[in-house]
């Protein structure tokens, strides 16, 4: 869009001053009925649009957050409704959001420039074929804000009162516009409107429990509020012992909502912001039923994964690493929504990706985020992909290399493959995926990495320092199955000479990792779980030498339970089922006891944990600090552990494709029978599969299993089928190892 590139305009403030919002004001007439109109539209920053004070579309924080120095997204909307003979007013509502506002966890302001702009066409066309153009330039009006403070982390401070009267008018933008702009396919919406559950009012507080931790906002009923009211809402994830909300954990964002309300009618819901909260603190006006209403936003995506159990505990783990999806899917896979964080972290995407694309369909959300890669990664001049995605600038590897993060140019491609039967990604990032591998290439010595970096992140009982040093198995797990993807990839699609240099490196970085770091007896270097899970994953470690580090592993989950980090967490329970261990397995995702999910479900989560221990058995939030910043980390909704629920469907169910978007499948259910009676289903791009089973008796199963496409059953008595598509029922004995077959 040319044209858009040459009409930015922005406020006639010169100054900075965080979380300013700016309104524009285009009024206009039409002389007669129009057949057609189109509004195209996008910021350096983020808008809403209204005309004529209905608000136009329903996608938030448009026009999306992209690497801007690069990339910048607009939108296109018809508007023939809105329009008819007579005057109109386009106003437009400007926030700072990613581009200019207090972003990341250091808190920074003008990342990308410091004035925000807006641009738009409205094209408005006539029966008779005549067209009128109406665009932002000098002659746009700029309004008084209603609004002292709009950003990310502190919230809104919305002013009712405050008439948007013409202040002056706008002025041309003359800073530096984006090289490519493209139509955005990807958009936030609120998605779900999520009830009260309790009101406890104490002193002049009423504290209101929504029941499920979420990302979103409370729209507020203004006709509710007496004039010359002031209402403040703060939000927050967990209460006190004394239930008192809890904070800390927001770090410096306030996450607050104020309203100075004027007695007029009318829906407050805020434009600018959202948050992470299950609770919300009410000050200032009485609550009455219908003033506020929540609403949980995410990027929208067509829901795919379902589970049911008779067992609520398994059932609510399943909804909480499902919610911990919702929460994080926002616009970018972002960490966590309540603090002052909500980055793209790559880590924590790739962790979570299998499970994710399970959940819904996540193709087009990660297309969006691998163009943000593509443009964040020509401005780091290793070739390196940055640990949090659009990156804020040009850089050079990040922070201790975090490798385990930039990772998921190579490991999400290939998710994508299997899941969807889509090899956009592998052949639209393969020169990206290259610059990252090249890059990994280029920092070893004698075929490994050998710097600092953060290994298995946040397993128990280590800390930063620790793993740092004693990073080396997991690290170098990642740049093993980097090659080993990227050469395998090479060769499907015909880059032969990049498959020949790509195998070299990998046989001798394989032999490299397998001489460093694992004995003869199969002890591998540090002893600790993650090692084990993330070599046995990654590096093809086959024959005697795998079962002795299967067996080592085994020992020490009985010995010591759980004990992984954010990324051997997704394989621990697949690899004790290949160890012929599947009782054990049952046993690490049922343990109530901390580290585990089943701790967090009986401790009151409904969505997963940044930390095993982020709440303590005496019932105590872990205050735990960041060592270089002294600052709270514990966040009560961070989806990286919610891996778990690959097991949920690959294993508990037993849905697995055996060719790329499920052309053909495998259906292989483990049981156990404090799991009682599960069900579910997954919406593949090949049909719905669905796989129940629920004991009959002690030793009698019954299975119910409907697939779309030739498929291999794989019952509990080792008994095999291959069957076209349909629906079966089996029941199997497990103590006479027959079945019987309806």
């Amino acid at each position: 869009m040319d044209e858009l590139r040459k009409r930015f305009i922005t406020s006639q403030r010169s100054d900075y001053e965080e979380g300013s919002v700016s309104v524009f004001s285009k009024q206009f007439s039409l002389k007669k009925d129009p057949v057609a109109a189109e509004l195209s539209i996008t910021a350096l920053g983020i808008y809403e649009a209204e005309l004529n004070g209905e608000k136009i579309g329903d996608q938030l924080f448009a026009p999306g957050y992209t690497y801007y120095p690069k990339d910048l997204f607009y939108q296109k909307f018809d508007v023939l409704n809105k329009l008819s003979a007579g005057n109109h007013e386009l106003k437009i509502y400007l926030g700072q959001g990613w581009y200019s506002g207090r972003f990341t966890h250091d808190n920074l302001v003008k990342i990308y420039g410091d004035q925000t702009a807006a641009s738009w066409i409205l094209v408005v066309t006539y029966e008779d074929g005549s067209v009128e153009n109406y665009y932002s330039d000098s002659s746009v009006n700029e309004l008084q804000s209603p609004y002292h403070y709009a950003g990310f982390y502190d919230g809104e401070i919305f002013d009712q009162r405050i008439e948007e009267i013409c202040i002056g008018k706008a002025k041309l933008f003359e800073g530096r516009i984006p090289e490519h702009l493209s139509e955005t396919h990807l958009e936030v919406k609120i998605q779900e409107e999520i009830a009260i559950k309790e009101v406890v009012k104490k002193e002049q507080k009423t504290i209101l429990d929504f029941g499920q931790n979420f990302a979103g906002f409370v729209e507020v009923d203004l006709g509710m509020l007496p004039k010359g009211a002031c209402l403040k809402l703060r939000h927050g994830e967990m209460l006190t012992k004394d239930g008192a909300l809890y904070t800390d954990n927001l770090r410096k964002a306030k996450a607050e909502t104020v309203i100075y309300a004027n007695g007029e009618m009318g829906r407050y819901r805020p434009r600018f912001t959202y948050m992470g909260f299950r609770y919300v603190e009410l000050t200032g006006v009485e609550y009455r039923d219908g003033l506020l209403t929540a609403r949980a936003i995410y990027s929208e995506m067509e829901r795919t994964g379902f589970f049911t159990s008779s067992n609520k505990k398994v059932e609510r783990l399943f909804l909480n690493q499902l919610w911990g999806q919702k929460s994080n899917y926002v616009e970018i896979p972002t960490d966590c929504p309540q603090r002052d964080e909500r980055m793209g972290y790559t880590g924590d995407g790739q962790a979570f990706a299998l499970t994710g694309s399970y959940n819904f369909n996540t193709e087009n959300f990660w297309q969006k985020f691998f163009k943000d890669i593509r443009f964040s990664q020509l401005d780091n001049k290793d070739g390196f992909v940055a640990p949090t995605i659009p990156a804020t600038g040009p850089g050079e590897i990040g922070f201790l290399n975090m490798l385990g993060w930039g990772n998921a140019v190579t490991i999400i491609p290939e998710i994508m493959y299997w899941q969807y039967g889509s090899s956009k990604l592998q052949e639209g990032y393969y020169e990206n995926m290259k610059l990252f591998v090249d890059s990994e290439i280029r920092h070893m010595q004698n075929d490994l990495w050998v710097a600092p970096n953060l290994g298995d992140w946040l397993m128990p009982g280590k800390d930063m320092a620790w793993m740092a040093m004693n990073n080396g198995p997991v690290s170098n797990s990642f740049i093993v199955n980097d090659l080993n993807l990227l050469s395998k990839l090479a060769r499907r699609l015909g880059r032969m000479k990049d498959a020949a240099d790509y195998e070299i490196q990998l046989k001798k970085t394989r032999e490299a990792y397998i001489d460093q770091f694992i004995s003869e007896d199969g002890v591998i270097s540090g002893d600790y779980q993650g090692a084990y899970v993330m070599a046995l994953q990654y590096v093809g470690i086959t024959g005697d030498l795998r079962q002795k580090m299967l067996k080592r592993l085994v020992t020490d989950v009985k010995l010591h339970g759980l004990n992984t980090g954010f990324f051997a967490t997704e394989y621990l329970l697949p690899l004790l089922v290949e160890a012929k261990e599947v009782g054990l397995a049952f046993d690490v995702l049922l343990n109530e006891a901390c580290p585990g999910w089943m701790y967090q479900v009986v401790n009151g989560a409904t969505t997963i944990w940044e930390r095993w221990d982020a709440l303590k058995e005496d019932g105590t939030i872990n205050d735990v600090k960041i060592e270089q910043s002294n600052e709270n980390m514990v966040s009560f909704n961070h989806y990286a552990f919610g891996s778990v629920g690959k097991f949920f469907y690959q294993y508990i169910l037993g849905i697995q494709p055996l060719e790329p978007g499920y052309k053909r499948i495998l259906i292989r259910p483990y049981t156990d029978a404090r799991i009682g009676d599960a069900a579910g289903s997954y919406h593949s791009t090949s049909g719905e599969i669905k796989s129940a089973w629920k004991y009959l008796s002690d030793k009698q199963i019954q299975f119910n299993i409907t697939t779309p496409k030739p498929t291999v059953i794989e019952l509990p008595n080792g008994e095999k089928f291959e069957v076209l598509p349909g629906e079966y029922e089996f029941e199997v004995d497990l103590s006479t190892n027959k079945k019987e077959e309806r």
